[in-house]
């Protein structure tokens, strides 16, 4: 991949611990490949304990809290999954208006497995086309989200672009959605 998004930083909203280890890693080296400077922020600025499945994985040191995280410094948000990760971010005010933020700002906002949880807290999925990990469906269509259950879903008719997964095996093309969002020529209106 080229350097196209040389200059540009991309959130990850992770908590401090849970965050399934290969929904972080997978899309982080994708933006780091194609020249972006991923940011990790979390509940508390320091470690962030990572997991494969039910088991700890590595640490990694979120940098920014999410109190002092502003959209305003951030091209697009990666809100990966695991079980536990997005469950604690939704009970965050902070995380939660943070995520919030990004489709205030029309910026691109990715998510894959139980990441939409946070996305459901801050009340943004009503309207939208989205898939997730399989059960999280009732959840989502009760919030009033179009549910499907696709390897990646793209969805462009809100104030933003919504990127969409349901597991692990679906990084591959939700990354490579991902880049093509983040590198994609605008034509200003």
């Amino acid at each position: 991949m080229s350097n196209t998004l040389q200059g540009k930083s991309i959130a990850f909203l992770v908590a401090n611990e849970g965050v399934e280890q290969v929904e972080l890693t997978a899309p982080w080296k994708s933006v780091e490949a194609a020249g972006g400077t991923p940011v990790l922020v979390s509940l508390q600025a320091g470690t962030v304990q990572a997991f494969n499945h039910l088991d700890k994985g590595d640490t990694f040191d979120a940098t920014v809290a999410a109190a002092d995280a502003s959209a305003d410094d951030y091209v697009a948000l990666v809100l990966p999954g695991g079980v536990t990760n997005p469950d604690q971010l939704r009970l965050d005010d902070n995380a939660v208006a943070f995520a919030k933020s990004f489709f205030e700002a029309g910026k691109p906002v990715a998510v894959i497995c139980h990441g939409p949880w946070t996305l459901i807290e801050a009340g943004v999925v009503s309207g939208r086309h989205i898939t997730s990990w399989p059960s999280l469906r009732t959840d989502l269509t009760n919030a009033g989200a179009e549910w499907t259950d696709d390897a990646v879903v793209a969805c462009t008719s809100g104030p933003n672009t919504l990127i969409s997964s349901r597991k692990p095996d679906d990084l591959p093309a939700f990354c490579d959605r991902l880049i093509e969002e983040l590198t994609a020529e605008r034509t200003p209106a």
